[in-house]
């Protein structure tokens, strides 16, 4: 099975940015792009029965009325879905991508693409959903939940998305952090641009060399690469590095700790997801 760039859109501001994401990302990967549209149940679940609701002696005609309603309003979503994945088609081919397809699927987001894992070379998602505009301060209600369920490469893009001119991989020396620079060092999707590498904590002799070996994967691979280690918390450092070195695009290893340890020391995953101003490229 070929794997494919995978995105998802909805209603929401962000999935124009998603949409430039996804098509910036099959192009330089050279893989086929495919744009998913999940209904979820709760918007098209079966007629309810209200006989009970609206009293003896009800309408019959009232029933049907209402049963029609709910027909029509999950007519209704299926076809927005619809032109939602023309309009996403659309834009992907003025971006420059051949041919893109579009799927749609009724059911619940993490459920569908667990389904869809193994065809999956990268997810791209919006940072917030369609209720983006009414709690902007809080990440969309399944974006923790699909990083978490799926272990594949996933860039979450903010509300505006262009060519990334320069990167910067956030390293730790974990083994995630090892799997992803082999993956920037082997991949095309970043090829030919700078990518900074800054590891967040003291400066030892182990984490410099840590960084040292790391730099010279990258550089074997034809990367410029500017290297530093900046004391303080990795949420607070790697945003005032990103910001002062104008980084376009981060990229870091998702969720290391167990849930346990997260609700007592905070997830350095989530802050970035809620802080950072560029699209995260996260590695599970």
């Amino acid at each position: 099975m070929e794997k494919r760039v995978l995105a998802c859109i909805d209603g929401s501001p962000y999935s124009p940015a998603v949409c430039d994401a996804a098509a910036w990302a099959a192009l330089r990967l050279d893989a086929p792009l495919k744009f998913l549209h999940v209904l979820h149940r709760e918007k098209n679940k079966p007629p309810t029965d209200l006989s009970g609701s609206i009293g003896l002696g009800a309408r019959e005609s009232l029933l049907e009325e209402l049963a029609a309603l709910d027909e029509k309003r999950s007519k209704l979503a299926l076809e927005r879905g619809r032109q939602m994945l023309a309009a996403a088609k659309q834009r992907a081919r003025t971006a420059g991508v051949a041919e893109a397809e579009g799927l749609q699927r009724h059911g619940g987001l993490v459920e569908t693409l667990s389904e869809l894992a193994e065809g999956i070379r990268l997810l791209v998602l919006g940072k917030r959903g369609e209720a983006a505009e009414v709690a902007a301060e809080h990440l969309g209600s399944h974006l923790e939940r699909v990083i978490r369920s799926l272990h594949r490469p996933m860039l979450v893009t903010t509300s505006e998305f262009r060519a990334p001119q320069t990167v910067m991989l956030a390293f730790d020396g974990s083994a995630t952090a090892r799997k992803g620079l082999e993956m920037v060092a082997g991949s095309p999707l970043f090829r030919g641009l700078p990518c900074h590498l800054v590891m967040a904590g003291a400066a030892t002799a182990d984490t410099r060399a840590q960084v040292a070996n790391a730099r010279q994967t990258l550089e074997a691979a034809g990367f410029d690469v500017p290297s530093t280690i900046l004391p303080g918390e990795p949420e607070a450092v790697l945003s005032q590095y990103q910001q002062e070195n104008d980084i376009d695009l981060m990229i870091m290893g998702a969720y290391g700790h167990s849930r346990i340890r997260q609700l007592l020391i905070g997830s350095t995953t989530t802050e970035m997801l809620r802080k950072s101003a560029v699209p995260l490229l996260l590695l599970r």
